[in-house]
């Protein structure tokens, strides 16, 4: 058996790259192939663009795939949305298709785009957040560079962002969240009822689901002894319990203690721990955490 398995061409393709690698498969694709290759027998992987993503898995052309909820809405195909996996181009958080207007432009609200013309990739999303709004406005498909169409080319425009900077740099302004997006993994819905290719699909999920997991997560050891490890137990803010175990050093008894925490917290507890009596203090990465 074969999972044809279509992956995201383009700005996630990195970040979809990094998380394979994590969760266990390693991915080798030149910048010009569409076919990469992948260092499991069961899994064929093509690479085409987020956009046309759903199509394909909904046509049967792949079993599964990855491409963010926005575009599968977009689409308006059928097909079974498997779960969310949270990640972007520049991080864990999901991304918003955004209402923007020119910095001084009159437009405050969505209501003030009566009759006003909106360039955006996202036609029949900005069709139905302006029907939802009970306005009629032009939408017009933009073929890239939305950000320069205002003034001139569009009043407004409804486009992707991050973290908002590009829009900034743009002299625009958000005015409104139209759709708020995250990756997903779809399949089609044929696949999803073979039982191979739907346990595939899960184990597949299950690794980057861990991998993502251990993004911002690190794993620390430290040894204590009897008398601090109480104290010790109630600085560590522990994924689960910490792990303890017994250690055999001489006459006083000490202690080997293990914890996953927020990454971002280390450089702060660290400090902490060894003042209250932590030793032999190791850091280490995390490729996947499974709940």
């Amino acid at each position: 058996m074969l999972l044809k398995l279509g992956l995201p061409k383009g700005s996630l393709q990195e970040s979809t790259f990094n998380i394979f690698k994590k969760a266990g498969f390693n991915i080798k694709a030149t910048s010009r192939s569409y076919y990469p290759e992948i260092d499991d027998k069961e899994i064929c992987v093509t690479l085409v663009r987020a956009q046309e993503m759903a199509r394909y898995v909904y046509e049967g052309v792949f079993d599964a795939g990855l491409t963010g909820i926005d575009w599968v809405i977009e689409s308006g195909v059928s097909v079974k949305i498997v779960d969310k996996l949270i990640y972007g181009k520049q991080g864990l958080r999901p991304v918003r298709w955004v209402l923007a207007v020119p910095e001084n432009s009159s437009i405050k609200t969505v209501k003030d785009l009566q009759g006003k013309r909106i360039a955006t990739e996202i036609i029949n999303t900005t069709k139905n957040y302006l029907k939802k709004n009970k306005i009629k406005a032009t939408v017009e498909f933009s073929w890239g560079a939305t950000e320069a169409k205002p003034p001139y080319l569009a009043d407004a425009i409804v486009e992707l962002t991050e973290t908002g900077s590009s829009l900034k740099a743009n002299n625009l302004k958000i005015i409104d969240t139209v759709l708020e997006s995250t990756t997903v993994l779809i399949a089609n819905k044929k696949s999803w009822q073979d039982k191979w290719k739907k346990e595939k699909i899960e184990n597949i999920l299950l690794l980057l689901k861990g991998a993502l997991n251990a993004e911002e997560k690190v794993g620390l050891k430290l040894n204590v002894s009897e008398k601090d490890l109480d104290k010790i137990l109630k600085i560590l803010p522990a994924l689960k319990r910490p792990t303890v175990s017994n250690l055999l050093d001489g006459k006083e008894k000490w202690f080997a203690v293990e914890v996953i925490i927020d990454e971002k917290k280390v450089r702060e507890i660290i400090p902490i721990l060894k003042q209250n009596g932590a030793e032999d203090i190791i850091e280490y990465p995390l490729n996947k955490v499974i709940y």
